[in-house]
């Protein structure tokens, strides 16, 4: 039976939240709002007990609030139970903590290796300046807790090589730690059950063969390869009045003038008139 339709987004966000266990600390980038709207929706339903780590602000909160772009800082820094400089945070806060953080690689390569640096293999000289690893070259070398997501799935993205290397995965030289444990996509699930990229279920509406040719290494796929269960609509509504009414999550589906236009819609509702 077809259920409530829904975006890509969602199924993304709801996937994440699928990841999170009750009474965990879950850790968060500076601009990762699907990945904010799945713990938020992880925290109202399964997960009452989870506790919410940031870099902005280099906090760890218990509370929550709806995204946002201009207030997004409020709830970290205004409260926070207590905070911390970046380098405690990656180097001993978050190892005490043993925090679930789910990074967005530019790159991934089979073996879970990912690259946030840059586009090119001349480091001074590159096709594309990345935004930077800030912790992740720390993390990711001792973590048992490492999850990706790409809310656009293409060759772009999985290659069999990388340009360069911030994020660590299932590699011989690692020596801590278990590598990265799950990837979402707009497509679909995957694991690294054998050490290498798995399949494991695919969204609704997208066939083995469509990741496939977006992928562009050869995935395994797991024998009971299945489709993803759908978001619910509980699930659904807290997302769209709750969690994320402004659509914030969007932002990082999107891209050009598309994701400039929605930006600025999200400004313009969020910020009273007369005091931007």
């Amino acid at each position: 039976m077809v259920g409530e339709p829904f975006t890509p987004d969602e199924q993304l966000a709801v996937c994440i939240a699928h990841q999170v266990n009750d009474g965990e600390v879950v850790a968060q980038g500076l601009a990762t709002p699907l990945v904010a709207a799945g713990y938020i929706l992880a925290r109202l339903t399964h997960a009452p007990n989870l506790r919410f780590a940031s870099a902005i602000g280099q906090g760890v909160c218990q509370d929550w609030a709806p995204l946002g772009v201009a207030s997004i800082e409020s709830l970290w820094l205004g409260k926070a139970i207590f905070h911390t400089t970046f380098v405690q945070a990656a180097a001993d806060v978050l190892p005490c903590l043993k925090a679930k953080e789910f990074f967005r690689p530019a790159q991934v390569d089979a073996a879970g290796n990912f690259n946030n640096i840059a586009f090119g293999t001349d480091y001074h000289r590159p096709r594309m300046r990345l935004p930077g690893t800030g912790g992740i070259p720390d993390v990711t070398t001792y973590s048992d807790e490492i999850y990706l997501y790409v809310p656009r799935h293409s060759r772009v993205t999985f290659v069999k090589t990388l340009d360069f290397v911030s994020g660590l995965g299932h590699s011989e030289k690692r020596i801590r730690g278990k590598g990265v444990n799950c990837l979402v996509t707009d497509l679909g699930q995957f694991d690294w059950a054998n050490g290498r990229m798995r399949l494991v279920t695919y969204h609704r509406g997208v066939t083995v063969e469509r990741i496939q040719a977006k992928t562009g290494f050869d995935l395994e796929i797991a024998p009971d390869v299945h489709e993803t269960p759908p978001p619910t609509s509980e699930e659904l509504h807290l997302l769209r009045e709750i969690i994320d009414p402004l659509g914030v999550r969007l932002l990082e589906t999107l891209g050009g003038q598309a994701r400039r236009d929605h930006l600025r819609a999200v400004l313009e509702a969020e910020t009273p008139t007369g005091k931007r």
